[in-house]
């Protein structure tokens, strides 16, 4: 798809532009706007098992360094409520959130007393999908996101998630059992893997349709450099030449069940919950190691280091590291052209509203892009609405703007200390300790 090439190249020059962020010394983020609504994120970055394809900031977990972690990510909280900001949703992200269900649990309730949270979404694995887990996150979390990412037992082995999760017919009785006990239950799978065939993809979307879930994400393969490096060594490289295709197929087999609510999330219900927080919010702030924060028009970075977070953390500042420059009013138009229509529609009026100008003077290539690409379904005075093409293309966009995200964390990693390195190493004793202990 000759569009999709050439969008994947400007995305990935556009948002290695975005998102350069140089080192800071800021003690707390800015205080918020007024009239602003907010997301609060919070991460919590230990997995039992290291996925060779997943980019975000996580650690081996260790109950020890995990049960000081969310000390500090509670007292991050705090600081946030005392520069007055308020949120209406929280996200909570990993890593796998679930890996302490008591702090878990402690740490939602704790948002729950500083803020008017609405809705709390947080992710698990397939195997935390216990009694135990359900019952006590059940009255506490609105949206429960499940990385399953396939059922097939082959696929299983090549992401090395096999022997840690269990085979496709354990996760698909995981998924089944907790079937109703959220008010949405969503499924993370993967497509475009490179030993992936179409026949795979047919059966991964058959079994999750007999789940009973409500709502899933289908994510393409997305890569950091060093990932994608690391994974053409492995199990081949990505082949970005049929994404396109499996997002066809994708949408084409879910749509007797379920339609669009987001680029790649599909729902049974409309307008049911999705976990792209930008397409709601205009701005979010992110606690815990690693975690992004965009507020008055630019991009902070908290910490990678879990023993800088925790020093940090008890000198009574946030954990910022890093300082991207201010938007410039462009770069501002363009992310709310990408954010709006990746929730599958751009109000144009309010575009015009906010920034003075009609999108399509503002932003005259982008949108001569999308109507040559044939990725607008309407396309009249008052909105941008997408067909399926349209809704691949922002696919791609948000594809790269989260690939570069992942080289900031490449980056971010390679200058972690030598100790806390090995805890990134799969395979090693976690259970002994580390020589990089965190203190809260």
């Amino acid at each position: 798809m000759i569009a999709e090439r050439a969008l994947t190249a400007v995305m990935r020059r556009l948002s290695r532009r975005y998102i350069a962020h140089e080192p800071t010394d800021m003690d707390m983020l800015p205080g918020p706007a007024h009239s602003k609504r907010y997301l609060l994120y919070a991460h919590v970055p230990f997995c039992e098992r290291l996925c060779t394809y997943c980019s975000f900031n996580r650690f081996l977990y260790r109950e020890d360094l995990a049960r000081s972690y969310f000390l500090s990510l509670r007292e991050e909280m705090r600081m946030v409520a005392s520069l007055g900001y308020d949120f209406g949703a929280l996200y909570v992200g990993g890593g796998t959130p679930t890996i302490l269900l008591d702090e878990l649990t402690q740490t939602i309730d704790l948002a729950n007393e500083l803020f008017d949270i609405g809705e709390v979404s947080a992710e698990t694995s397939p195997n935390h999908l216990t009694p135990e887990v359900v019952e006590r996150l059940g009255g506490r979390v609105q949206r429960m996101s499940v990385g399953v990412q396939s059922f097939d037992d082959r696929l299983l082995r090549v992401m090395d998630r096999y022997e840690k999760y269990g085979n496709g017919q354990s996760l698909f009785e995981a998924i089944a059992g907790a079937q109703g006990m959220f008010p949405s239950l969503n499924v993370d799978m993967i497509f475009n893997f490179p030993s992936q065939t179409e026949r795979m993809l047919l059966a991964d979307i058959d079994l999750l349709k007999q789940t009973g879930c409500n709502q899933t994400t289908f994510y393409p393969l997305m890569a950091g450099p060093n990932a994608a490096r690391a994974l053409a060594d492995t199990v081949g490289r990505i082949d970005f030449t049929r994404e396109g295709e499996y997002y066809g197929i994708i949408d084409e087999a879910l749509s007797d069940a379920f339609e669009p609510a987001s680029a790649w999330t599909f729902s049974k219900e409309k307008g049911g919950m999705i976990d792209e927080y930008i397409v709601d919010y205009d701005e979010y702030i992110g606690i815990g190691s690693g975690a992004l924060s965009f507020v008055g028009g630019r991009v902070y970075g908290n910490t990678f280091s879990l023993q800088e977070y925790s020093e940090a953390i008890l000198s009574g500042r946030m954990g910022l590291a890093t300082a991207g420059q201010p938007y410039e009013r462009r770069a501002l138009m363009r992310y709310r052209f990408v954010t709006d229509l990746f929730g599958l529609r751009m109000d144009k009026r309010k575009f015009e509203r906010d920034f003075g100008e009609p999108v399509e003077r503002a932003l005259r290539i982008e949108t001569a892009f999308m109507r040559a690409a044939g990725g607008f379904d309407r396309d009249d005075d008052t909105e941008f609405t997408l067909t399926q093409t349209g809704r691949y293309l922002l696919v791609v966009m948000m594809r790269e703007m989260l690939s570069g995200s992942n080289e900031l964390r490449d980056e971010a990693r390679a200058a972690l200390s030598p100790e806390e390195r090995m805890l990134l190493l799969d395979g090693i004793d976690a259970s002994e300790p580390a020589a990089a202990p965190v203190v809260a």
